[in-house]
């Protein structure tokens, strides 16, 4: 049987079902919380409005949240384990490193080329939280997450993906990077991939709906990736009936088994935080919410000519692919 690691142990792959592939528990910046947070942050609030927001997922048919916060998204699983217990949902986590350019001090003097020299404790963090689990938790990753942002492979960041790329050659667990559409920068990550002897079927380049230029996405896809149109409800990168039309277009086009969806939201990011933020975040966003795909986005592809078949491909059968182990 093949299996994939959630935060509840292992599942059937073929038992993921309906998939939301780029989705978030919760987005913090840990040390502002421990020093500021009494000015918005309860716990037993969030934890509970968790609760009911993931409930109210699971009641619309998804079964599987694929959550990408890693190091730098404040990854905390102890709190998500307590949520998922009371939810019955799978929800499927990653390793990596979360930066748009600079390594954290912590890793900046270990390593290869650095002042106190050894092995790359980045790739040795990776493995062992796919391997032995993350932290104390028994909680093991299932897939990689990194970034290649507008300002592209500085030395920091390409040192964050050749760490990803030997993980994932070592492990076989597939990738997720987010990228920057308007600048193509999936054609970096791509490129680099390549080289480093990465399997390019395990790649999910990241945001790439935030852009309609098929012949971009077309390229990506046609090298063996699935592009990620996971920020559905994320208006001002890109509108919701141009998201709609793109994927349409490219169904059309035989890619649909190529397209995952998502609408990397969360239950809560203290990029927003207090009534203030949280209110602006409403009013700029209304739509970037757990739900807007499955009461929204997918009526609106069926208008545009979508089939069930091809949705159920884009949300049951890639994901599963996704995650089908490989040799690691």
């Amino acid at each position: 049987m093949a299996v994939v690691e959630t935060v509840r142990g292992p599942v059937d792959v073929a038992e993921l079902g309906v998939t939301l592939m780029h989705e978030h528990v919760f987005v913090l910046t840990p040390d502002v919380m421990q020093n500021y947070g009494d000015e918005w942050w309860d716990e037993e609030e969030r934890v509970a409005d968790a609760i009911g927001k993931l409930r109210s997922l699971r009641a619309l048919g998804v079964d599987t949240i694929v959550d990408p916060t890693v190091v730098g998204l404040g990854r905390y699983l102890p709190r998500v384990q307590r949520i998922n217990a009371e939810v019955d949902l799978n929800i499927v986590v990653a390793t990596g490193l979360y930066t748009f350019d600079e390594i954290p001090h912590f890793f900046h003097y270990r390593g290869p080329g650095t002042l106190l020299g050894g092995p790359e404790l980045l790739t040795e963090f990776f493995v062992r939280d796919i391997r032995e689990g993350i932290g104390d938790t028994g909680v093991k990753a299932a897939f990689l997450k990194c970034v290649v942002e507008e300002r592209g492979l500085t030395p920091d960041q390409l040192r964050v993906q050749q760490a990803v790329c030997a993980a994932h050659r070592e492990t076989g667990v597939p990738i997720t990077v987010h990228t920057n559409a308007a600048h193509q920068t999936g054609r970096l990550a791509m490129e680099l991939y390549a080289k480093e002897g990465v399997d390019l079927t395990a790649v999910v380049i990241g945001h790439a709906g935030d852009t309609n230029d098929l012949d971009h996405l077309k390229w990506i896809m046609d090298q063996g990736a699935t592009i990620g149109c996971d920020r559905f409800g994320l208006d001002m990168f890109n509108p919701t009936h141009a998201r709609v039309a793109t994927i349409a277009a490219l169904c059309a086009q035989g890619y649909a088994d190529r397209i995952v969806l998502s609408q990397d939201a969360s239950c809560y990011i203290d990029f927003f935080s207090g009534e203030a933020g949280q209110a602006a975040k409403e009013q700029a966003a209304p739509n970037w919410h757990y739900e807007h795909i499955h009461r929204d986005v997918l009526p609106a592809l069926r208008e545009q000519g979508v089939t069930d078949e091809q949705i159920t491909t884009m949300l049951v059968d890639n994901p599963r692919r996704y995650f089908t182990p490989r040799k690691g």
